[in-house]
């Protein structure tokens, strides 16, 4: 995958993907709580399963996509100074 620094980009590129980054890692969030909501159930129900180990091995692909549309946002605040 071709990586470009957000400071190479255009501002209509960077809206685009601040867009396109916000959508999916909102929808990644909400399926990964909803993850995390099943498998505490299923704690309770059968007790430990592997597939508990699951959300919290995906947290951190979260917590990139976040610190990704941070470093979007501050890069367009700065282009508006």
């Amino acid at each position: 995958m071709k990586t470009t620094k957000f400071s190479e980009m255009t501002t209509e590129e960077l809206l685009k993907s601040q867009k396109t980054s916000k959508m999916a890692t909102y929808t990644f969030a909400g399926i990964l709580s909803l993850l995390f909501v099943v498998n505490i159930f299923l704690f309770y129900k059968k007790g430990f399963t592997a597939s508990l180990v699951v959300p919290f091995a995906l947290l951190p692909i979260l917590i990139l996509n976040f610190k990704t549309l941070s470093d979007i946002k501050k890069e367009l605040k700065s282009r508006e100074n």
